[in-house]
C-alpha cells in the first residue's frame, strides 16, 4: 500500500503536468493575437490523449510528485513521457528534490536553463521496461540521456546510483520506480 500510495501521488503529478500543458496549448490556439505565449505552443506538439494508467498519468495522480510533474512542464516533456514506450522512469519524490542545493529546482525550471533540466529528466528515463524483480545487482542501465546509471542491491534494498527505489508502479506505457534522491549525470 505504500509502494502504491506513492507512487499515485506521483502520478497526480503528471497529471497535473498534463493539464497545464493542455490548457496552456486551448489558451494560445483560441487567442492567437497572444504573441508571446503562442510561439512556445505553436512548436509544442499536442499531448496525446491521456491513457489513464500511463506513467504521466501516474505522475499527475500523486501527491508526491508535483516538482517532477512541475519540471516535466518545465522541459516540455509531458508528451514524451506520455508515449506508448515502453520506458523505465526513476521518479523523485518532493523530498528527493528538496535534497538538492537551495535554488537549484527554481534555476532548472527557468526557461534558459531548459536544456540542462532535459539532460537531468532523461537521466531518470530508459527506452525499456524494467520491473524491479528484473533488476540486479551491478546492472548497468543506459539512460535516454546517453550516460549510464547502476543498480545495486544490499540486503534487500534496491538503488539506482545512490538513490533508494522505495516503490515500483506499473504503467501501460512502462514502469515508474519512484526514488529518494534525484539522479544527477555525470559530469562530461
Amino acid at each position: 500500500m505504500t509502494k502504491s500510495s506513492t507512487w499515485m501521488s506521483g502520478a497526480t503529478l503528471g497529471a497535473l503536468i498534463v493539464l497545464g500543458g493542455c490548457s496552456k496549448k486551448s489558451e494560445q490556439q483560441a487567442p492567437p493575437a497572444e504573441t508571446a505565449s503562442a510561439p512556445v505552443a505553436a512548436s509544442a506538439p499536442a499531448p496525446p490523449p491521456l491513457d489513464p494508467k500511463n506513467i504521466v498519468s501516474i505522475a499527475l495522480a500523486s501527491p508526491d510528485h508535483k516538482t517532477l510533474v512541475a519540471a516535466l512542464k518545465a522541459a516540455d516533456y509531458v508528451t514524451a513521457v506520455a508515449n506508448p514506450g515502453p520506458l523505465t522512469v526513476f521518479a523523485p519524490t518532493d523530498a528527493a528534490f528538496g535534497k538538492l542545493p537551495a535554488g537549484t529546482v527554481e534555476s532548472l525550471v527557468k526557461p534558459e536553463n531548459q536544456a540542462k533540466l532535459k539532460e537531468i529528466l532523461k537521466y531518470h528515463v530508459t527506452t525499456s521496461v524494467y520491473e524491479a524483480t528484473n533488476l540486479t545487482d551491478g546492472q548497468v542501465l543506459g539512460m535516454a540521456n546517453g550516460a549510464k546509471a547502476t543498480i545495486h542491491i544490499k540486503d534487500g534494498k534496491m538503488t539506482i546510483n545512490d538513490a533508494n527505489i522505495v516503490a515500483s508502479v506499473r504503467g501501460s506505457n512502462g514502469v515508474v520506480h519512484v526514488i529518494d534522491g534525484v539522479l544527477l549525470p555525470p559530469a562530461p
